[in-house]
């Protein structure tokens, strides 16, 4: 099933690629100055869940990577595999009273090779699509699921 939203997926995919792309994008002097400029300024994610284990179970099929699970500060917490030498944000599903699901907040973007697999893995395991594969030209591709806690969750495609 398709959502449509005021502001689609497409249309703000295009926006970041395009921002992102922008050489010498220069910031708005009412904002601080940073002595040395942030390149990823996004550290760590956080997916809330309200049970762990079939949470666990959903990404670990959908996407292919094993979750390292652990608990921090007295929150249940499985933990995206990361490398330190790769572009891109740690990140974790949480279990906690301060995480709360939601089709209405943040929206992650999952890079991956394929969105039409991912939509079908995701399906099989319970969760329907939320913003069917867009095609953004030269930009690659988008879409949008549900995961198993409730949270809407945006993929990405490169372009071959």
């Amino acid at each position: 099933m398709s959502m449509h939203r005021p502001v689609t997926s497409a249309a703000l995919a295009i926006l970041i690629l395009s921002a992102c792309q922008t050489p010498g994008a220069v910031m708005p002097d009412s904002l601080p100055q940073q002595d040395t400029p942030m390149s990823n300024p996004v550290f760590h994610f956080e997916i809330p869940v309200t049970d762990m284990d079939r949470a666990v179970a959903f990404y670990q099929t959908v996407f292919g990577v094993a979750l390292r699970r652990d608990t921090v500060d007295g929150y249940e917490m499985a933990f995206f595999p990361r490398q330190d030498d790769r572009p891109g944000a740690s990140g974790a599903l949480a279990k906690g009273d301060v995480y709360k699901p939601t089709q209405d907040g943040v929206i992650l973007y999952f890079d991956v090779p394929d969105i039409d697999a991912v939509f079908a893995r995701s399906v099989a395991a319970g969760s329907r699509v939320l913003y069917e594969k867009t095609d953004l030209g030269a930009a690659g591709f988008v879409g949008e699921i549900e995961d198993s806690e409730g949270n809407r969750i945006a993929l990405t495609q490169a372009r071959e």
